[in-house]
């Protein structure tokens, strides 16, 4: 066969090596976390965002423009050859989407399978309902109190005094406090941009995502609620090698919670704090309505400004796009999928508690 199909031939000893290290990585945790996670990946993801960094627009996005359209083109022009000897063609559609795959995993899609962040820090997950009871408290108080400082009107409606650049370029601060107690999530340099698809993205009920081939967080930049910093530092836990969208969310949190400006740390309060509501809410609809009753009016035309917003672009393929990255996940080693609310719950409670 090496002769006779070589083509064949080294796609076949490529796919078996790739197999070999993807079955090693998904089923060997540790050495996924040692050597891609901690090892390899840091340098390749410090070495996109040093690269594309510093350009101001999405070059991920546009890659997804020009590649299709590339495609079409190519196919157009060597049409006649293909209908003479079909085989080529497929020899290429193999090879593509032999490099898309490989590459996807190789540039960051190991980290799906790393070791699991509660794991890493050593933290039992589980709580009481006193727990959740505390924890809320203490959020309903501490999100009253930034509200508070950031407004003398208790039902105004606060919006950042921010340009969504300068939001991407203060994220990193947040990142720099809380290294001293997580050196695991050492940030250096930063590439943050808006997406082009924001439009298709809140129509698809995205707040954004990690291009996995250029490493750049793109943003929803219509999306501009209360949460939009923690998304922010969501997409940069991506960068940092945390696949999990429940971790991300936790690490997110941190990063806004403990940031020196004030909007940033409301914004991760109200994050935290709609988890936990959310929890109270599944086993005590009364207490849950009793938690909100002590929120100030602002803070819930903040809640209230978030899902009117989402509620504009509800639309019925919003359910297929959603369930379709909830089965990749799934088919990643990620049992929760995109709804892991009780995980990302027990982070936050063990952290504040």
């Amino acid at each position: 066969m090496r002769q006779k199909y070589p083509f064949l031939y080294r796609i076949s000893i490529y796919l078996f090596l790739f197999s070999c290290i993807y079955i090693l990585f998904r089923s060997q945790e540790q050495i996924t976390e040692k050597v891609y996670s901690q090892g390899i990946y840091p340098y390749i993801s410090s070495f996109c965002r040093f690269v594309l960094g510093i350009i101001p627009f999405s070059v991920g996005d546009i890659l997804y423009i020009l590649i299709p359209i590339g495609s079409i083109f190519w196919f157009i022009k060597s049409y006649k050859v293909l209908r003479k000897n079909p085989f080529i063609i497929l020899q290429k559609i193999i090879l593509f989407i032999t490099i898309i795959i490989s590459s996807f995993y190789f540039l960051w899609g190991f980290n799906y399978y790393r070791v699991p962040l509660s794991k890493q820090f050593g933290w039992e997950l589980s709580y009481t309902e006193a727990d959740l009871e505390f924890v809320t408290d203490k959020l309903i108080q501490e999100a009253n109190g930034l509200h508070s400082l950031l407004s003398t009107k208790p039902e105004e409606l606060l919006s950042f005094p921010f340009t969504q650049k300068e939001i991407y370029d203060k994220i990193p601060q947040g990142y720099e406090i809380i290294r001293n107690k997580f050196p695991e999530l050492i940030l250096k340099g930063v590439s943050i941009k808006s997406s082009l698809y924001s439009k298709g993205l809140s129509y698809m009920g995205y707040s954004g995502y990690l291009n996995p081939f250029t490493g750049e967080a793109q943003v929803n930049s219509l999306a501009i609620q209360y949460s939009f910093p923690t998304v922010c530092a969501h997409e940069v836990a991506h960068q940092l090698g945390y696949a999990s969208e429940k971790e991300a969310n936790f690490i997110g949190f941190l990063a806004t919670y403990h940031h020196p400006e004030p909007f940033f740390r409301y914004s991760g309060t109200l994050f935290a704090l709609r988890y936990c509501l959310s929890e109270i809410r599944k086993s005590n609809p009364d207490n849950y309505t009793k938690k909100v009753a002590l929120l100030r009016e602002g803070i819930l035309e903040n809640y209230r400004e978030a899902s009117n917003f989402w509620r504009q672009y509800d639309n019925p393929l919003e359910v297929v796009f959603k369930e379709s990255y909830d089965t990749f996940l799934k088919a990643n080693a990620q049992s929760g999928g995109i709804q892991s609310y009780d995980y990302v719950t027990s982070l936050l409670i063990h952290y504040l508690k």
